[in-house]
């Protein structure tokens, strides 16, 4: 008898042809049919009315150190992902020595956001090799399918020990940690991930390790997936959001020829101040996109609640390096020197990820009693009703409140956004899913492109969406048996009501990591059913305690 039978439901199958109405059968954790299925399985479910799809991949997420803790992935097995790609951007925790660790633990403090506290409390350090990270999460067992990318810094870390923050691979060097890529790809790694962004810095404050691999070390790296003829690379780029330099260009077509494999680079975002950079961008890259390189766009407004005492969002600037990874005392020290502010205000003048957005800071949430009268305002009001410039006023409003006061920061021009994710030069993501809890939650992008982008605006057909969101990830991965609904893959379906589809409008905080540390979550709206491998983790709506989900491995 079949596991499961799916009835009446309206098929969008992920391959970009039109809708049409069918059953599903799922036997064995894979489709055994599609089409008019008479008599039932061990479960029914009635879809009349619903749309059943392929399950979502997410090809962006920061899960290396949640699957310690949340076997589910919330929130993103909410909203209809039942694959997530992790260890991107070169930060992770394998592979690791045991003195190590508190070298990795900090890299993912502050490249993502999590605090130390809940690292310390929820990493289960079952593994020192890569492939052992990777079993130890098949044992653990997980919700969603789990496809794992090798991140450069921990390779870095393993070989060079704390040099490797500090200066490029020797020959020697290069060798090793090429050897270990080899064995991470050969276990099943779908590829390698780095970063050239200055906001990605680790330990102490120190340069992320991949950052300071040099253009003949990341071609030796690259050219272990061209000998295993498998992989994808994906590479943070983008100094200036929107715009690609010509050192850039000329990094991802290294990639490309040494590799012979896609690179996917993050991340291309449109501004309304300069509204043709992106096309141009995208135009100019024409010859490395017909050779496989593929920007990461975003779907969602990017909205992020930032404080001084963690403030990642400003980590690409070269004057807030003496505040990470310090005392609160220490910091505050640093914020009321004149001579930081000056050096903060001109880096505003150049092209940060906070100078397109610093104008509508709004102060959020100030914790002192003197300062609630504040809140939700517009930092550039407040700085007028107390006669300061808005530098001022955000530094002074911090240290009264010893660092608590959370801003939040908006950036979204959204007929940019449009254009981007109707491009086929590009692909969805970018949701930082896993990372920086406390700040921003992207995770809920999916059923925000169905709600707000199909739906609503219309500026995508529903097939173009699925598709966007499950064949495009998968081809763009190597996910075998993912993506499309077809007789014989694997059975990841999600089933939604068209009409209702979407995530909440505003993240709400809980306080659920390890040791009751709060993150940011984004509740999903119309997912009706999701199933992993034949099995339901969402059931009307509802989590399941189903831990269905696989570790994917790569194949030629």
């Amino acid at each position: 008898m079949a596991d499961l039978l799916i009835k009446n439901g309206t098929i969008v199958d992920g391959t970009g042809r039109e809708r049409y109405r069918a059953d599903v059968l799922v036997a064995d954790g894979r489709i055994a049919e599609i089409g008019s299925i008479l008599g039932g399985g061990a479960q029914t479910i009635d879809a009349a009315d619903l749309i059943v799809a392929p399950g979502f991949i997410d090809p962006h997420t920061h899960y290396d150190a949640q699957v310690c803790w949340d076997p589910l992935l919330t929130p993103s097995s909410w909203h209809g992902v039942t694959t997530v790609v992790m260890g991107n951007c070169g930060v992770g925790l394998a592979p690791c020595r045991p003195h190590q660790r508190e070298i990795a633990t900090w890299d993912l403090v502050t490249v993502e956001g999590i605090p130390f506290a809940v690292l310390d409390r929820g990493l289960t350090w079952e593994w020192e090799s890569f492939p052992q990270y990777m079993d130890a999460a098949a044992r653990r067992s997980s919700a969603v399918n789990l496809a794992f990318v090798a991140p450069l810094s921990p390779f870095r870390h393993y070989v060079m020990g704390e040099e490797s923050m500090e200066r490029g691979a020797r020959p020697q060097e290069t060798a090793r940690i090429s050897e270990l890529l080899r064995e991470a790809v050969a276990a099943g790694a779908f590829g390698l991930s780095t970063t050239v962004l200055a906001q990605h810095i680790g330990y102490r404050g120190r340069p992320l390790a991949c950052r300071l691999a040099g253009v003949e070390e990341l071609a030796a790296y690259a050219r272990v997936l061209r000998e295993a003829g498998k992989g994808t690379i994906e590479i943070s780029i983008t100094r200036k959001p929107g715009s690609v330099s010509p050192d850039e260009y000329q990094l991802l077509e290294m990639l490309l020829k040494e590799s012979g494999r896609p690179v996917t680079w993050l991340a291309m975002a449109s501004w309304p101040d300069r509204p043709q950079e992106a096309a141009d961008t995208l135009r100019r890259l024409e010859p490395l996109i017909r050779r496989g390189a593929i920007a990461q766009v975003t779907c969602r407004p990017f909205e992020a609640l930032m404080d001084l005492r963690s403030p990642m969002m400003l980590a690409d600037m070269a004057c807030m390096k003496p505040v990470f990874n310090r005392s609160v005392d220490e910091q505050i020290e640093v914020y009321r020197q004149p001579g930081f502010r000056s050096a903060f205000r001109q880096e505003l003048t150049q092209p940060r990820l906070a100078s397109n957005s610093f104008a509508a800071i709004e102060v959020w949430n100030p914790v002192s009693p003197a300062l609630k009268q504040f809140a939700k305002t517009p930092l550039v009001q407040v700085a007028s009703v107390q006669g300061k410039d808005p530098v001022d006023c955000l530094f002074d409003l911090a240290i009264e409140d010893r660092l608590q006061t959370e801003f939040v920061m908006e950036i979204y021009y959204e007929e940019g956004v449009r254009r981007l994710i109707s491009d086929p030069r590009t692909v969805i993501g970018v949701s930082d899913a896993g990372a920086h809890v406390d700040m921003v939650c992207d995770a809920g992008y999916c059923t925000f492109l169905l709600g707000n982008w199909v739906r609503d605006k219309q500026a995508l057909s529903l097939e173009r969406a699925v598709t966007r969101l499950t064949s495009e990830i998968a081809d763009l991965w190597g996910i075998r048996d993912r993506g499309r609904l077809v007789k014989g893959a694997a059975a990841d379906i999600v089933i939604f009501d068209p009409h209702t589809v979407g995530s909440a409008a505003r993240a709400q905080m809980r306080h659920d990591l390890p040791g009751g540390a709060r993150r940011l979550v984004v509740e999903a709206q119309g997912i009706v059913y999701s199933i992993v491998n034949g099995a339901p983790i969402i059931r009307e709506g509802k989590p399941t305690d189903a831990l269905p989900g696989q570790v994917l491995r790569s194949q030629v």
